[in-house]
């Protein structure tokens, strides 16, 4: 980051037309964040106590909602402080490490949604070769090659971003550290870092995109032949809350960074990150588990287990 700059912190704008309301907005997503950790931690918690929960699908589900949790935990703190203390200003290192933590989270949980997909059209389409095909050293090669792209290509990204020089003004028109905003901020020429922010969250977004809708494609075929209406729904449920997920995931996600141009819509961005950051989050544990049998009796087991222990 030795890029000769002048600023050594930026200020984060948040929300200026509600600030007067901080106290209000600082209760509310304080309980939007404790109820989307408390979900996940649940989630994960059950995920690695039950027996009935080790399978391929409720290992990714775990590990989602275990980045899920990191991922709310990388903004919703600082936004919690703007709201309650006014406290608006962040270093130049911590502004870039929320942004490569945020970022890096954010698009590791997209090639994850993608490698779930697989694992559901794998179940669906090829259930005997199941087992087989997704056993638990397939399962952790595909998280770690995901890990290791995702901080690649993230790294490669962030590094280009904070070697932009950066003379000021130094208020981010954001509630946190956000690529877009920065490369806004920087008085260099920033066409070849926007060009690679652009094409990365095009690369990722659209590859993830492509393995989903190939996957589906395929589970819908299979569903429609099933034979009776039983099987088709049956088959069906165990996909439906991966489909809201992705439709939330990717709607906020696409609006916000598959723009060639990052300097536009900036104000809108706001509203649509609050979505990604604090509703997704918090949704994602109340999809995963409202129609989830397996969890809900894993749950009932966990609950039975922690009564007869006192």
């Amino acid at each position: 980051m030795g890029n000769g700059t002048t600023v050594q912190e930026f200020t984060l704008e948040g929300f200026p037309a509600v600030q007067r309301l901080g106290r209000l907005l600082f209760s509310v997503h304080l309980l939007a964040y404790l109820a989307s950790i408390t979900g996940n931690v649940v989630i994960v918690s059950v995920v690695c106590t039950s027996a009935h929960l080790r399978t391929p699908m409720y290992f990714f589900l775990g590990i989602f909602s275990f980045f899920e949790c990191c991922f709310t935990s990388a903004v919703i703190p600082k936004l919690l402080a703007i709201f309650l203390l006014g406290k608006q200003t962040i270093s130049f290192v911590a502004c870039f490490i929320q942004a490569f933590v945020f970022v890096f989270i954010g698009a590791f949980g997209f090639l994850l949604i993608a490698v779930m997909s697989v694992d559901r059209c794998v179940a669906i389409c090829k259930p005997l070769h199941y087992p087989t095909i997704m056993n638990p050293r397939t399962c952790t090669l595909l998280i770690t090659a995901c890990l290791a792209v995702t901080f690649a290509f993230i790294t490669w990204v962030v590094v280009k971003v904070s070697r932009l020089s950066f003379c000021g003004p130094h208020v981010i028109p954001h509630f946190f550290c956000d690529l877009g905003p920065l490369i806004h901020l920087s008085c260099s020429d920033t066409r070849s870092a926007e060009t690679l922010t652009f094409g990365l969250a095009l690369l990722i977004l659209l590859s993830s995109l492509i393995i989903t809708i190939i996957a589906y494609s395929s589970i819908v075929v299979t569903i429609v032949r099933l034979p009776s209406a039983r099987e088709r729904q049956k088959a069906f449920s165990t996909c439906s809350s991966h489909l809201i997920v992705l439709s939330l995931m990717y709607g906020s996600c696409v609006f916000i960074y598959v723009k060639p141009k990052q300097t536009s819509r900036l104000e809108s961005n706001r509203e649509a990150a609050l979505v990604n950051t604090v509703v997704t989050p918090l949704l994602n544990p109340v999809i995963y588990t409202l129609r989830n049998k397996q969890v809900h009796r894993a749950l009932r087991e966990t609950v039975c287990r922690i009564k007869m222990s006192r």
